[in-house]
């Protein structure tokens, strides 16, 4: 299996946005810098946007997991597969760095990387291992915290990539410099399988671009020129991913090997590094630019877009252990409309509250057993008002 998250974020409020025009103040939970020394902050609503977005995103990701088994006999499923693998991770990393942009290393916000992502990485890197010992027939596969296993690399690059957001938030041209690291990174295949570094180097100017985006850039994409024109951009792109599909190899756009992995020459990968980051942030500036801005029945499962990503991979590797791809009838048409409809219902049914509670505990542990108590501020130090906008609502 190739990629797949994200969703929702370490640092993001919990349920359906609020109302615009009101402020809720958080009692429980509430991320870092929203709660200090034992006082709430009002945080700021939800954008319906950037929910509707994930789980639009969290969507495809898990229909293209779906239809990976469907790849070598249909031409159409193949292109579909290269279109949406072009943009759904770029989106949710963007998203991902937009909402990072608060992160500094104070221990609140230390605290919530380590109980938001590092925790929920262990766990499910430990329970992929033992569900895959059965569906991959490998009983004596051993568990091993360098190596992430399936859907688990997104949350130890999001590690990384959070734990250092304070120095690309310094450097005065971060992108150009995490470009020139994913290139470089495209010309060492010695990297190897440690924290899946290939991946992480490789998107990483994805979240640096996040980091560098304002509210006023997603202003420019909602605008209705820009939408209307998103529209034969998406439809050019879904000819040229059809042309391609015979011409080019799509495993570019999983931004896991180096050229010498994809049999190219060294210097494809400097070249293809620029190329597709270029087609993909155009693909995801697309996507946005549809994406719906008001609030739909799908806006509330924004907010669970990290529990259908991690859980939803159980049910692939479910499926793929019983052989399903191996009748006939799914390679059909009607087969291939029903596995997408499936796969999307799915990882619906996954980003909805029942699940969220029954699952919290492995996704957002408290573990304040675990930190030492912070000293409460002094009231000089205090200022009323709503908490910054990054803080209020983080994108998997």
């Amino acid at each position: 299996m190739n990629e797949t998250l994200p969703s929702r974020s370490p640092g993001e409020t919990d349920g359906p946005p609020t109302r615009p025009n009101k402020e809720k103040t958080r009692t429980d939970t509430a991320p870092a810098g929203d709660r200090v020394g034992g006082q709430t902050r009002s945080v700021k609503p939800r954008d319906a946007l950037f929910d509707n977005a994930k789980y639009l995103a969290i969507v495809l990701v898990a229909v293209g997991h779906a239809w990976e088994p469907l790849r070598g006999e249909s031409r159409t499923v193949t292109t579909l597969y290269t279109l949406v693998y072009a943009f759904h991770m770029p989106a949710f990393i963007i998203i991902s760095g937009y909402f990072s942009r608060s992160f500094d290393w104070s221990p609140g916000k230390i605290k919530r990387l380590i109980t938001g992502v590092a925790v929920p990485y262990v766990v499910f890197e430990v329970a992929y291992t033992f569900f895959t010992r059965w569906s991959d027939n490998e009983p004596d596969r051993s568990i091993s915290l360098l190596d992430p296993l399936y859907l688990t690399w997104f949350l130890a690059a999001l590690f990384i990539w959070r734990l250092t957001t304070p120095i690309w938030r310094a450097l005065r041209r971060p992108l150009p410099i995490a470009l020139t690291i994913a290139a470089l990174a495209s010309l060492t295949p010695s990297i190897g399988k440690d924290l899946d570094l290939h991946r992480t180097l490789q998107f990483l100017p994805y979240f640096v671009l996040g980091l560098s985006l304002e509210k006023k850039h997603f202003e420019v994409v909602r605008r209705r020129e820009v939408r209307i024109l998103a529209v034969p951009v998406l439809a050019g792109a879904l000819v040229v991913a059809y042309w391609a599909v015979t011409r080019m190899n799509y495993a570019w756009f999983f931004h896991k090997s180096s050229a010498e992995d994809l049999a190219a020459p060294s210097w494809y990968g400097p070249v293809m590094t620029l190329a597709v980051f270029g087609c993909s942030t155009v693909l995801v500036a697309a996507f946005v630019a549809l994406v719906p801005r008001r609030r739909t029945w799908f806006t509330a499962l924004g907010a669970g877009t990290l529990y259908g990503y991690l859980l939803h991979g159980f049910f692939i590797q479910a499926a793929n252990h019983w052989h399903w791809s191996h009748n006939d009838w799914f390679h059909t048409p009607l087969g291939e409309i029903t596995v997408t409809v499936i796969a999307a219902v799915v990882v619906t049914a996954l980003c909805t509250a029942p699940v969220r509670r029954i699952f919290r505990a492995a996704f957002e542990p408290k573990m304040d057993w675990a930190f030492r108590r912070q000293a409460p501020a002094p009231a000089s130090a205090r200022k009323p008002g709503p908490a910054p906008a990054a803080a209020s609502q983080r994108s998997g």
